[in-house]
């Protein structure tokens, strides 16, 4: 009788089954730990543990009653530290926890950066609870417009930007709405050259960079235009910034002694074309993002990530396909249920893959991150023209439609 391998995987939202089937798909045993009780992963899972992926003795009594030969946190912020803990504590494929740990708290991060010769603007990090004057004071020190977000979150959720102290108590409590350790950080905002936040994931294997799939991101035109609403590929960078990012990107791997796997990158360029790290995340970018450079390299990166979690060689050779690339996250800013999609006839032939994670009649909520996406769409055109009408105009292109 063959014993399956087993792989222990931290979350299971819509986001996240796709690793599961993508386990199973290759032969292992899958073992699924989440605390949401509705969450789709426990359907596709082999076996379902009603546990927190943030609890890291839970966490780790599961792996040890499983035997599990591996464990991913696919696509989760919360889960990247839990995940390499237990993996160290039992022997199994890892990056240094300690390094999982400087990417996954913002001024720990800042504070490597800045040890470390990496371009890090000025910043300070304050309690919630702090006195306000206390905080307004250190702003001052501080060159005008800053940003204001919490250390422990991604995805721009609970972003301000500020161009004085007025607003400053509204942006500390969307900040603190958005922060689990409830320690944020304000930070002076970088002016750039570049149009755009290069977002997207690089795949690393035994200390190399060996895709790098940075792409610009795509931003909403009407309301919070700091929330993240696709990625587009090519990015629109030159041949210099290009250098300027792998360079850096495989200089702050080899100084965390990262070793495989899949990760988030969301990056400014300053007027210098000075590389900025905002965020470098130790897990696969949400949105989907590892199927659109999975289709815009034909590789499977999310097979990939399974591979690497449980120590086999997932052998990428990323060719880049020609055209131009883009998602487009499906969203409304209104409350209300969910009745169907519009898209205009214009671009109905450009998009080549949906998933759609609501039904008809489903509760929508207004739009202020990636939890209240109604779906994605992912787009591929033949010209830059095409590309670029598309991104100028995706809120008119594209609808979602709720009932009356």
């Amino acid at each position: 009788m063959t014993v399956l391998k087993k792989i222990l995987l931290l979350g299971g939202s819509a986001q996240q089954v796709v690793a599961i089937k993508t386990a199973k798909r290759l032969g292992y045993y899958t073992v699924l730990c989440d605390y949401l009780p509705d969450n789709p992963g426990q359907y596709a899972a082999d076996k379902y543990y009603n546990v927190s992926t943030t609890d890291v003795e839970a966490v780790y009594k599961v792996a040890m009653d499983e035997k599990v030969d591996g464990i991913l946190a696919y696509a989760s912020d919360p889960a990247a530290l839990p995940a390499a803990i237990v993996a160290e504590r039992l022997g199994l494929p890892t990056n240094p926890p300690e390094s999982v740990a400087v990417l996954g708290v913002k001024h720990n991060f800042r504070k490597f950066l800045g040890e470390n010769g990496f371009a890090c603007p000025r910043n300070f990090t304050f309690n919630v609870g702090a006195d306000i004057e206390e905080v307004k004071g250190k702003i001052q020190e501080l060159h005008f417009p800053i940003v204001v977000k919490p250390t422990d979150s991604s995805g721009s959720k609970g972003v301000t930007v500020l161009k004085s102290v007025e607003g400053l108590d509204t942006a500390i409590a969307w900040a603190e709405s958005y922060s689990r350790n409830k320690i944020l950080i304000v930070e002076e905002f970088i002016e750039s050259n570049f149009p755009a936040v290069i977002g997207g994931d690089i795949f690393v294997w035994d200390g190399k960079v060996i895709l790098y799939g940075e792409m610009a991101c795509l931003r909403g035109n009407e309301h919070n235009g700091l929330i993240p609403v696709g990625e587009k590929s090519p990015a629109g960078l030159n041949s210099k910034q290009i250098d300027n990012v792998h360079k850096e990107l495989q200089r702050i791997i080899t100084m965390l002694g990262i070793k495989f796997g899949e990760l988030n990158i969301e990056i400014l360029l300053d007027k210098n074309d000075n590389v900025h790290f905002l965020e470098l995340g130790p897990r696969a970018g949400g949105n989907m993002i590892p199927i659109e450079l999975s289709d815009i390299f034909n590789v499977d990166l999310v097979e990939a990530n399974v591979l690497a979690a449980m120590g086999e060689n997932p052998m990428l050779q990323p060719v880049r396909q020609s055209g131009y690339f883009t998602t487009y996250v499906l969203h409304s800013y209104r409350n209300g249920q969910f009745e169907g999609v519009s898209i205009a006839n214009k671009i109905r032939s450009n998009v080549y893959r949906r998933e759609i994670y609501k039904k008809s009649g489903d509760l929508v909520e207004s739009f202020d991150g990636a939890g209240k996406a109604v779906g994605i769409l992912f787009l591929r055109f033949d010209t830059e023209q095409e590309l670029k009408y598309f991104c100028s105009n995706h809120e008119k292109l594209v609808a979602v439609e709720l009932m009356e």
